[in-house]
Formats: C-alpha cells, sequence, structure tokens
C-alpha cells in the first residue's frame, strides 16, 4: 500500500480511538507507533528517539518538581495565608483566582487547582457563596494560566518539542505571555464579571466522603496560636478544625467557648479531616508529642510514610488506650489521630480502642510494613504530607531552576534534570515518590506521537493534507485561516487529550501556512493557546476535580465554557497578529 495511503488511515484510526477513548490514550499511542514500526514507515531509531527527547525529560522533571513544591507545603501555605486574611469574601475570592492563574504559569494545572480546592470552597462558605459560584472559576484560573509560559501545560511543552521536527524554532520561555497574559487577565475578567451570573448557586459537596479524625495537637512556645483565643485562631475558619478539648497541665477544658485562650504547652484536641489536620500541623507550630518522641529515637530516619489502618478483631490493643498499649513501644510508629464512626469522644490520649477504629499512623517505612496481623492497612497518604521546614530550600531549587532555564543561562531540560538530582540528593522527595510524580501516560502519548509527527512528514502525507486544506482555507486569508485553525484545535481538544489534538494539527497548520506564503509562527502560538484552553466540557483533568464537589452538571460547563471560549478566542485573534505577523 502506497506509505502516504497507509498513514492516512492510521491518522484518522488515532483520531478515532483518541476520540471515543475506547482505549486509554496512551495504550493508543503505543498502538499506533507499533503499527509505524511494523509498516516499515519509521526506523527503530526515529520511533524511540522521542522517549529520550528534551521534551520528554523536560515534561518528567516537572512533574516531579511540582510534587516537591506540594510535599514542602508552598502552594498549600500561599492560599492559606491569603484567605485566612479575607474580610471581604468576593474580593478575596477574585484575588485567590489571580493568585491560582500566576502559580499555574508555572506548575501543575491539575496540581494547582487541587491544593486550592479546599481553600476556595472553605472561604465560599465563610462568604455565603455557594461552592458552585467558586470552584468552576477556580479550575478555569488554574487553565488560564497555563498559556502564560513554557512550562505552563505540558501543551506548550509538547509543541515547543515538535517544532523543531517541522523546521521551526522551539518556543521561548516567556514566548507565549505576549498573549498569554492578555487572555488570562481577560479571561479572569469574564469569570468576575459574567460567570457569576451563569452559576448554579449549589452548596459543595466535599464533606460527604470524607472521615472526620480526631488528633491530639501540642501547642509549642512560638506558634502563631499562642496566646489568641480560639475564635482569632482561624482553626475552624481557616482549617475547618474543631477543638473539642484543651489539656492544660492536670486540667481538662470540654467544648471550650470562642474566647478561650490558647496557651503554649496546651493539647489540642481537634477533629477534622486528614487533610485539615495535617495542614494544620504543618503551618501552625502544633506538634504530635507521640510523633515528636518517635522522631527522637535512634534509627529511625528514613523513608517516613502515612498511612490509615484498621484496628482488627483479636488485636491485644483492644480495650486499652494507646499508652496502656505501649503502641509506640510495640510498633514502632505513631499515631496521629483516630476515626471511629457514628460516635462523638472528645481526647484520643484517653480513648480505649475497639475493632473497627481507622487509625492515622505515620512512620518508618520498614516498620509500617511490619505491623502485624491485627492492623489492617487501607491506604497510603504518604503524598498528603507536609513539611514546611523544607520549603525554602524547595523554592530556592525550584525557581533557580526555572530561572536558569528561561533566561538562558542553562538549556531548560538541563536545568530542571540537575534540580530534580538535587531534590533527591537533599531529600526532598523519595526516589519512589519522585517516580509516582511522573503521568506516565502523558509521557508515553507525547513520546509516541513525536514519532507519528516524524512519519506524518517523511511519508509527504502532511504535504498532501496541507495541499487540500489550503485550497479550502485560501479564500479566508490570514485571519481567516488563524480563526478556522483555533476553532478546529478548540474542537479537537474536547474529545481528545489536549496534546494529541496540538498535536495533530501542527504540522497541518505549519505546511497549509507555507502553502500560502504565510510566516507560520502566529499560526503555531494560535494553535497552542487553543489546545491549553478547553472549556466547554468538564473534560479537562482540573475540571474534574471540581465537578463533582461543585455539583455540577455537563451543561454548566457548556454555558459558562463556551462564553469563556469565545472571549480568549477573540482576545487571541487580536493580539497573536500583532505580534507575530502574518
Amino acid at each position: 500500500m502506497d506509505p502516504v495511503t497507509l498513514i492516512l488511515i492510521l491518522f484518522v484510526a488515532a483520531l478515532v480511538l483518541f476520540a471515543t477513548e475506547w482505549l486509554p490514550v496512551d495504550v493508543t499511542a503505543l498502538g499506533l507507533l507499533s503499527a509505524l514500526l511494523l509498516t516499515g514507515l519509521v526506523t527503530p531509531k526515529q520511533a524511540f528517539a522521542g522517549f529520550g527527547s528534551d521534551t520528554v525529560l523536560t515534561l518528567a522533571s516537572l512533574f516531579i518538581l511540582t510534587r516537591v513544591l506540594l510535599r514542602a507545603g508552598v502552594i498549600e501555605w500561599i492560599g492559606v495565608s491569603l484567605a485566612r486574611r479575607a474580610r471581604n469574601a468576593p474580593a478575596m475570592l477574585r484575588g485567590l483566582l489571580g493568585t491560582v492563574a500566576g502559580i499555574s504559569a508555572f506548575t501543575s494545572n491539575t496540581a494547582t487547582t487541587a491544593v486550592f480546592l479546599p481553600v476556595v470552597a472553605g472561604l465560599a462558605r465563610r462568604g455565603g457563596i455557594g461552592a458552585g459560584r467558586a470552584l468552576m472559576p477556580l479550575a478555569f484560573a488554574s487553565i488560564l494560566g497555563g498559556s502564560i509560559t513554557l512550562i505552563g501545560t505540558t501543551t506548550n511543552l509538547v509543541v515547543s518539542g515538535a517544532l523543531p521536527t517541522t523546521g521551526q524554532r522551539p518556543l521561548g520561555f516567556f514566548e507565549l505571555a505576549w498573549v498569554g497574559v492578555p487572555v488570562a487577565v481577560v479571561g479572569l475578567l469574564y469569570l468576575f464579571l459574567v460567570a457569576p451570573r451563569l452559576l448554579p448557586e449549589r452548596e459543595a459537596a466535599l464533606e460527604e466522603s470524607l472521615r472526620a479524625y480526631l488528633a491530639d495537637l501540642t501547642v509549642s512556645s512560638g506558634s502563631p496560636l499562642a496566646g489568641k483565643t480560639l475564635r482569632d485562631s482561624g482553626l475552624g475558619r481557616d482549617y475547618g478544625l474543631t477543638v473539642v478539648a484543651v489539656r492544660r497541665d492536670n486540667q481538662t477544658f470540654y467544648a471550650p467557648g470562642p474566647e478561650f485562650v490558647v496557651q503554649p504547652d496546651d493539647t489540642l484536641a481537634v477533629e477534622g479531616q486528614t487533610e485539615r489536620i495535617l495542614a494544620g500541623k504543618s503551618t501552625l507550630g502544633v506538634i504530635s508529642k507521640s510523633e515528636q518522641k518517635l522522631r527522637a529515637a535512634p534509627g529511625e530516619d528514613g523513608d517516613v510514610r502515612l498511612i490509615e489502618a484498621v484496628v482488627l478483631p483479636g488485636s491485644p490493643l483492644l480495650g486499652r488506650t494507646l499508652k496502656e498499649g505501649r503502641f509506640r513501644e510495640r510498633y514502632g510508629v505513631s499515631v496521629l489521630a483516630l476515626h471511629r464512626r457514628a460516635q462523638h469522644f472528645e481526647r484520643l490520649a484517653g480513648l480505649r480502642l475497639a475493632v473497627g477504629d481507622m487509625l492515622l499512623i505515620q512512620g518508618n517505612a520498614a516498620r509500617i510494613d511490619s505491623l502485624g496481623d491485627y492492623l489492617a492497612v487501607m491506604g497510603d497518604l504518604t503524598e498528603r504530607q507536609r513539611d514546611p521546614r523544607r520549603a525554602p530550600l524547595a523554592v530556592a531549587v525550584f525557581v533557580g531552576a526555572v530561572g536558569l532555564g528561561a533566561f538562558g543561562v542553562m538549556p531548560l531540560a538541563v536545568a530542571v534534570v540537575v534540580a530534580v538530582a538535587l531534590s533527591l540528593i537533599f531529600r526532598l522527595i523519595s526516589p519512589e515518590e519522585a517516580y509516582g510524580a511522573v503521568e506516565w501516560p502523558i509521557i508515553v502519548l507525547i513520546a509516541s506521537m513525536l514519532a507519528f509527527g516524524t512519519a506524518f512528514e517523511a511519508t509527504g502525507a502532511a504535504q498532501v493534507l496541507t495541499g487540500a486544506l489550503s485550497g479550502v482555507l485560501e479564500p479566508l486569508g490570514p485571519y481567516g485561516l488563524l480563526a478556522a485553525l483555533f476553532l478546529v484545535t478548540v474542537a479537537l481538544t474536547q474529545p481528545m487529550s489536549n496534546q494529541a489534538a496540538a498535536l495533530v494539527m501542527l504540522p497541518l497548520a505549519i505546511g497549509t501556512a507555507k502553502t500560502l506564503g504565510y510566516d507560520p509562527r502566529p499560526f503555531v502560538i494560535g494553535i497552542t493557546i487553543a489546545a491549553s484552553n478547553s472549556f466547554i466540557t468538564p473534560l479537562e483533568p482540573s475540571c474534574m476535580l471540581v465537578y463533582g464537589p461543585g455539583r455540577y452538571t455537563f451543561l454548566d460547563f457548556v454555558r459558562v465554557g463556551s462564553g469563556l471560549t469565545l472571549v480568549t478566542f477573540a482576545t487571541a485573534l487580536l493580539v497573536i497578529p500583532r505580534v507575530w505577523p502574518f
């Protein structure tokens, strides 16, 4: 069979599979790569070159560095700090959305949305704003920010990495900012002024399936809580924690009122979800004495894990408190909190364990693996831990890598790989968590599609398609061509991944522009912006994160996202030709 016909058949088959998701996108991409190899359309060297490309190494490294920032609590600290200063909830919500857009210009959209989700939901609740009016703008703001820098989204990096194979220079680190910043600003104005009129007034569904734990946390001398009333402490307002008792010396105060003044060395019995307890523990200067004693023990350094475990029948701990059962001595781990279904209790230290109690346990990985027959591990929550002591180093490593790459001191791929190595050396992240942070399906998709792009050009299929397109699109002129390519890319991002849509459209846009005598650059920028801004359906990962908690329907996204898409489309069409002339 003619190579052009064969590659076009594979092209159509890939489009159908990407759109229907009958197979996972990475499986489809690997199948396409296998077909290219078996038919001889690419050599093994060409097929596997993408897996060792600068783009793939940069992406993998950025996934890891984003996780480093999350583990150090940097992004979470920014959100909580802003929320604590909130006086006017609507104004503060707008400020948070701007902050989210700025942060997502340098980190993963999905990770940024996940971290800010409880912060924005809490702020909306305190301000009397329905979560339905706050959470979708959060997801959209994170997507808007991704258009500002080269590392804002994986799509930007993918396009930049594919450009050299088409004879074009890669994107500069801040090149997209010329259009990305205006698009983000106009998009945020739409979210501030128009979206609230279109969004539903619904309460969040965040709390429904989350377990409430009880934890005993002792206030250190340098804690910002010391000397404050419970009302002013922000434990409930900012962290979603309820203080059910306070132990001071040998006296216990049950259900303390809002005017109760917290003192150093007070032990607070707080109730809240896992993430809230961990966030409070990492930023408020409160400690778990059990955890502190364990860390002071010799030989307990190394890979520290956080898990949930349930107490099983026959356990020697049944009917005893943690101290009476000598839990720390028996297992070599510490209990940070406890959950018991449908029963209220006041203090963790005096609670006698029962069958079915869920324990939040922290300790050395080897100790966790040998918990015994009477504690069943139900889940690993290690990635939810935050260690703010490492935040300055984590920020320095990340900013250093981005700065060196952005200003051309060294290639971006080199800078981020070195940053990952430093993160591992300084134990900002464990090797296991680093490998787990990489989104391997995206890596496989990109590497395989880069090989497909090579075959698409080498067989002449790109020239055939662009020749046909140029005949149809030539009457539209350059503005019409830019608009058509933008809209087609947006349409493709709805059923398939943004990266796949960009890689499909890129050679077609460049080939058509060359055939019609235009500079390909403005069309490359247009496709990149279009592929990075997917708002019409909730299929974008950031949107899926808020879909359930915001109680949205599919049509909510169509109604609000269509308007935002038109706004970004109009802004891009106005800005792009002025910065990158045809």
